[in-house]
């Protein structure tokens, strides 16, 4: 499988036009003005990136549509993944996968969850990818807190786990995880499915 790794949101002049309610010959006005960053393709159309617009936008005090501001968000934490599992073997079996999938990726290795909230609040991840069975912790409750605590950045959840309970996929998808595995993993469908969010 070819590695791949997020695609940087890009607009068109007329995109930018729509998000921000003018016609396209303002946004190409913009551009030629300097007052909007863009870059111009070899067809010589103008393109120009999500940060460039939002800052652009807030010098205006144009209101920001939030499906943008949650790409921008995304977009900055896309490449660091944060691995929760005090199976040292597997942690590092994802840490090397992902390393290779994600070239240009961050990935911070947690064995229990005191190192995995340090992490969080100082890294804030793109993607956490969290056992439930962890010592001295409650998984689904440290879930939970992941996903309702502002200061970790509203990270993806991957929950994985040998756990096998009746109804467990439905309780972790209830406390806010965004995807359900049970072990042992397949790493190439976690990639692939880590993708699919990234480039929403």
């Amino acid at each position: 499988m070819s590695a791949k790794t997020h695609k940087t949101v890009i607009y068109s002049a007329l995109e930018v036009a729509n998000i921000c309610g003018v016609v396209n010959q303002t946004a190409i006005n913009w551009i030629r003005n300097g007052y909007l960053s863009a870059f111009t393709t070899p067809g010589g159309q103008y393109r120009v990136y999500l940060d460039d617009l939002i800052d652009f936008m807030k010098k205006r005090k144009m209101r920001i549509p939030e499906d943008l501001l949650a790409k921008a968000s995304r977009e900055k934490r896309n490449l660091r993944f944060l691995i929760v599992d005090d199976d040292k073997g597997l942690n590092t079996v994802l840490s090397k996968f992902l390393q290779r999938e994600f070239k240009n990726s961050e990935i911070y290795q947690a064995f229990d969850g005191f190192e995995a909230g340090a992490f969080l609040v100082d890294k804030k991840p793109a993607c956490v990818i969290l056992d439930l069975d962890l010592p001295g912790v409650d998984g689904f409750k440290l879930c939970k807190k992941i996903r309702t605590s502002a200061e970790f950045g509203n990270p993806l959840i991957f929950v994985v786990t040998a756990l096998n309970e009746e109804g467990i996929e439905e309780k972790c998808k209830a406390l806010g995880a965004d995807e359900f595995y049970y072990k042992p993993l397949n790493l190439n469908d976690i990639a692939e499915v880590c993708r699919g969010h990234f480039e929403k």
